[in-house]
């Protein structure tokens, strides 16, 4: 019997497998299901955030916003120093906590605060893109947008009455209702667990902006804590610098790291030898690093003021106090390898003193970089001095050669600044002073950008390349103006004048 049940079991495996088969062939052939549908494709446009969210869980900055550049580079960078990167900056951090832990710990009786693991992990930050920009002012902005979803291991061991604990990071969650708790619920607590894991990684992963002030610029202005008195006396032995006839020399005093306006003296005309007896005052803000900056110019009623000479003085030289008589040797540039340096260019003599605050006299409020000194002595009483500075240009383009330079026009006087060669975005920072009987109120200043050709007997020696016609009425209220305007007759052409009016 056990035999013959052997021999009809599997006869019947082998017969009930084959129907089976059969069976289910038949059906996948003539059965399709009616459930199925074709995908529905929609542009990315038309998703919500949550289903954008879901598929593309990290969008990088530069495709959000074009204006950040990538940096695939650095990342790549990173992501090979990074090993070298952690241990030297878990090392920092060690050193920089270990003091202020040992001067923590002893109020609350407590033996030692030790790093029993701290580590970054192995997974470095990222750049999401760099937003490079150049302010008004010539500087460098560099704006890099961070993410970091690392894996640190950090563990804090403390020793208190002989006993020894550590301390991890850890997050739980719990929910009690009338006394028992609702997570002891089947599939409740990995339910919420997940919901809370979504939730985080939303808030780490999906880019966000976080903007974290470094440093204020306002805290960062340093305080002044001295004034420097500057004596312009005379100069001996100058360099004539025009073909005919002698020079007009006058002197620009500016003290390094400052922003302010450069002092003048007046313009001696046709004098190798000048006396100027000058006084000006200057604020000083940080008399070890800053250095007084001497210049002497050869005044020019057109064109560029052609440089004769200069010196520098560092103030930590100066005794506080003490007034100190020094004569100069005037060089070409402050570069002693330079051979030029070794010929003669006359001497300047000048007498500093540099007066420290007293701790009563220190000014509590910082000095307006925008304020406008007075006008010179001389000025006549119900006029000014009516001052603009011509900084710099961009964007402006000739048809047929761009060699800018500026020419302005005021109550019949022209007068013109150097010229730039094969520049687009020119800089001049050169100033012009018209001494006037009354302010200009109802007066007008014509701006006008000009391109010389360099050659010879070219078919365009001179072309306009824009221009800008000035109302003085708010210069006259506001004192001081430092603008952008857009050049007329010009695609993209801007032009930055800085206009003041300084009565006495």
């Amino acid at each position: 019997m056990g035999i013959l049940s052997s021999i009809l079991g599997f006869f019947g495996f082998g017969i009930g497998t084959s129907i089976g088969i059969v069976i289910g062939y038949y059906m996948f052939i003539y059965f399709q299901p009616t459930d199925v549908k074709d995908p529905v494709i929609r542009p990315l446009v038309e998703q919500d955030s949550k289903t954008l969210q879901r598929l593309l869980p990290e969008i990088p900055l530069w495709v959000k916003n074009p204006d950040y550049d990538r940096v695939d580079w650095l990342n790549r960078f990173i992501e090979t120093m990074w090993p070298y990167l952690d241990k030297a900056i878990c090392k920092t951090a060690r050193t920089i906590a270990k003091p202020i832990i040992a001067e923590q710990i002893p109020k609350y009786k407590i033996d030692s605060v030790e790093f029993e693991e701290l580590t970054l992990g192995s997974i470095p930050p990222t750049f999401q893109g760099m937003k490079v920009y150049v302010t008004d002012e010539k500087e460098l902005i560099i704006e890099p947008s961070m993410k970091w979803a690392g894996n640190p291991n950090i563990i804090i061991a403390a020793k208190a009455f002989g006993l020894r604990a550590t301390v991890q990071p850890h997050v739980d969650f719990g929910l009690k209702l009338l006394g028992a708790d609702v997570m002891s619920i089947p599939g409740l607590y990995r339910f919420v667990q997940e919901l809370i894991k979504d939730q985080v990684a939303n808030m780490y992963l999906w880019p966000k902006s976080l903007q974290v002030p470094i440093l204020d610029p306002a805290k960062a202005t340093k305080r002044p804590v001295g004034i420097l008195s500057v004596k312009v006396l005379r100069a001996m032995k100058l360099k004539k610098k025009d073909l005919l006839g002698a020079s007009d020399p006058y002197v620009k005093l500016k003290l390094t790291e400052d922003k302010l306006p450069s002092k003048k003296t007046t313009v001696k005309h046709k004098n190798l030898n000048p006396e100027w007896n000058e006084e000006f005052n200057i604020v000083v803000k940080d008399p070890e690093s800053q250095a007084l900056e001497i210049i002497v110019y050869d005044w020019e009623q057109v064109g560029k003021h052609d440089k004769m000479g200069m010196n520098v003085v560092p103030l930590k030289e100066l005794t506080p106090d003490e007034p100190r008589v020094m004569t100069l040797n005037l060089l070409k540039n402050m570069d002693p390898n330079d051979a030029e340096n070794e010929k003669s260019r006359g001497q300047l003599v000048v007498e500093l003193e540099y007066k420290p605050f007293k701790e009563d006299n220190i000014p509590n409020d910082i000095a307006d970089p925008n304020a406008v000194e007075k006008a010179p002595e001389g000025t006549p009483a119900g006029g000014g001095l009516f001052v603009v500075i011509v900084h710099e240009a961009q964007d402006v383009e000739g048809k047929h050669h761009t060699n800018p330079y500026v020419r302005l026009l005021f109550r019949g006087e022209e007068r013109r600044t150097k010229l730039v060669k094969k520049n687009r975005d020119p800089r001049w920072e050169e100033e012009f002073q018209f001494t006037l009987e009354e302010p200009p109120t109802n007066d007008r200043l014509h701006v006008e950008v000009v391109s010389a050709s360099s050659r010879i007997g070219l078919l365009h020696p001179k072309e306009i390349l824009g221009y800008v016609d000035i109302n003085l009425a708010d210069v006259v209220n506001n004192k001081r103006i430092n603008e952008k305007y857009h050049l007329i007759d010009s695609r993209n052409g801007r032009i930055q004048i800085e206009l003041q009016w300084r009565t006495s």
